[in-house]
């Protein structure tokens, strides 16, 4: 009886490990989801809600995290002596706590969490989806929607992203990277199961 709890804890342990550990081949899409079948599902459901390309929303995802589910921003220090992080921004696609304040309040989805893969992509989906409706980005454009995701739909309406070159880089990194996730995912998409445990 004891062997068999300890088994049962075990299995507990490691499915919940799976569920935040970032995935071993990041830079390959099908490979994402073949390790995480739930991401795959829950990937899904916001294209479905939003329409915005999965491969967009994973390679802003990668960028913002590296798909670590309690990333923040560095602790910044005066001296030795710790001064706060730079901003409120948490979880899988880095949100500041106002935003997602905006997001529960605008969806009902006030139970979600920001370290939750299915509620981070699903604000991913919400904030591309608002970008294309204020600002007339396509979902599909990675470039753009990655600077309104950093800049905010006012700052990107505004051009505030045109005097930061590196956010530029970091844009151009992101477009390039939906592409490669775009072209691996069309390979592999029909062969990829959804989150079902059995």
């Amino acid at each position: 009886m004891r062997a068999r709890f300890a088994l049962a804890g075990g299995l507990l342990f490691g499915l919940t490990a799976c569920s935040t550990t970032p995935p071993a081949q990041p830079e390959n899409l099908c490979q994402i989801f073949r390790e995480k079948p739930k991401w795959h599902e829950a990937a899904l459901k916001m294209n479905e809600r939003w329409g915005t390309p999965v491969q967009v929303v994973m390679a802003m995802m990668y960028q913002e995290s590296s798909f670590v589910h309690d990333a923040r921003p560095p602790m910044q220090y005066f001296l030795f002596i710790p001064t706060g992080r730079a901003s409120s921004a948490y979880g899988y696609a880095q949100v500041k706590d106002e935003t997602w304040d905006d997001y529960q309040r605008e969806t009902g989805n006030g139970w979600s969490s920001r370290d939750d893969f299915a509620d981070a992509i699903d604000f991913m989906g919400w904030y591309t989806h608002k970008a294309q409706r204020v600002n007339g980005t396509s979902k599909w454009d990675a470039y753009g929607q990655y600077l309104n995701y950093h800049e905010g739909w006012g700052g990107y309406r505004r051009g505030s992203y045109r005097s930061k070159g590196w956010l530029m880089q970091a844009a151009r990194k992101v477009e390039a990277r939906a592409q490669r996730y775009g072209a691996q995912y069309r390979q592999c998409k029909g062969q990829l199961s959804t989150g079902s445990w059995f």
